[in-house]
């Protein structure tokens, strides 16, 4: 099992099983709604279970997802992809160990300008397919 929360902890969830290695998005959207690049691991919803729900704020930064913050503190939580069976959740807000590395580098074409990427792990322009 693993936990989290936000900073203020008006947000709590747990996670049942392990956590697959996490992307590290450099896209324009996820720098500016995590204030830098958002790392987050793929977890089924069923997984998920989510206390202070009602003090999640969401904003629908496209067509195909939204993304949640606290209300209270606004720490940036989840990636939430609509119509899929799994959820993001950013990997700032669990508490560690998490056993996990980054695994990719996605989004590499709108990276900012002002850090490097030296950390070995596979980098993309775009999302790689999934292997089926």
């Amino acid at each position: 099992m693993h936990r989290g929360s936000c900073l203020c902890g008006a947000v709590r969830f747990t996670v049942e099983g392990e956590l697959h290695g996490p992307d590290a998005c450099h896209c324009t959207k996820c720098r500016k709604h995590s204030g830098h690049y958002f790392v987050s691991t793929d977890v089924p919803r069923s997984a998920v279970t989510i206390a202070g729900e009602d003090k999640i704020g969401w904003f629908q930064s496209s067509e195909k997802a939204r993304r949640g913050f606290c209300s209270v503190c606004g720490s940036s939580l989840f990636w939430d992809p609509l119509q899929r069976d799994w959820i993001g959740i950013a990997m700032g807000a669990f508490d560690t160990p998490t056993h996990t590395r980054v695994a990719l580098n996605i989004y590499m074409a709108d990276k900012g300008d002002y850090y490097d990427v030296a950390d070995g792990v596979p980098r993309f322009d775009t999302v790689p397919p999934k292997p089926h």
